[in-house]
């Protein structure tokens, strides 16, 4: 008798993303790409409000379904029926797993920086905060999030070609960033701290 099959972990809508964002189903990620970039053109650019452009859109949906079932009718076809269209149980649960486990690997990764008393990972994330801080001075908000949308749509592709390489120079660049924390915490913050309690000594003798 044969052993059941395990039950995959992936779900559909995980897949869907996935497929998304590595170019599988392209004529998707070309539309993800171009209405994010037409919509920065036309509120940024051109300063449309955000409501006329999201009020043309729904008119351009409409006005296409209803020709669609209009051309569907006079070709003596049946219209599809989406009386009965809904979000089944399943989609919503694994919707809400994911939006779960984002949340618990956000907060294990905050624990990690703070409480595992690990200062290289601390400091490092520090300095990408203020960097990330620093280049969101200079952006408003939606063309961060445009950014945002270009680059998940650039980099998982990218990574997935050029994934080795990419890990070759990234330990060689963590290996010189260990070097260097090693070199300052030896030459500024020993020094520093062993100078401070020398200090602190002094002072209770006198």
């Amino acid at each position: 008798m044969s052993a059941a099959t395990p039950p995959s972990s992936s779900s559909p809508a995980l897949d869907t993303f996935r497929d998304i964002i590595l170019w599988r189903r392209k004529k998707v990620s070309a539309t993800v790409v171009l209405v994010s970039t037409a919509t920065w053109i036309l509120l940024q650019v051109y300063q449309f409000n955000f409501i006329t452009v999201a009020s043309w859109f729904i008119i351009f949906i409409l006005a296409s379904l209803f020709l669609w079932g209009n051309v569907l009718r006079l070709l003596g076809k049946e219209p599809p029926n989406v009386s009965d269209f809904d979000i089944s149980e399943q989609t919503t649960m694994e919707i809400t797993n994911t939006y779960r486990i984002f949340l618990e690997d956000v907060l294990r990764w905050m624990f990690h920086v703070t409480v595992d008393e690990n200062w290289f990972v601390f400091a490092r994330t520090l300095v990408g905060l203020l960097l990330l801080s620093y280049i969101g001075a200079f952006f408003d908000f939606l063309t961060l999030v445009n950014i945002g949308i270009t680059m998940v749509m650039i980099v998982p592709v990218i990574y997935m070609k050029y994934g080795d390489q990419i890990q070759r120079s990234g330990e060689k660049v963590k290996g010189e960033m260990g070097r260097f924390y090693e070199i300052f915490d030896e030459k500024v913050v020993r020094q520093r701290m062993s100078k401070f309690v020398k200090q602190e000594k002094e002072k209770k003798n006198v």
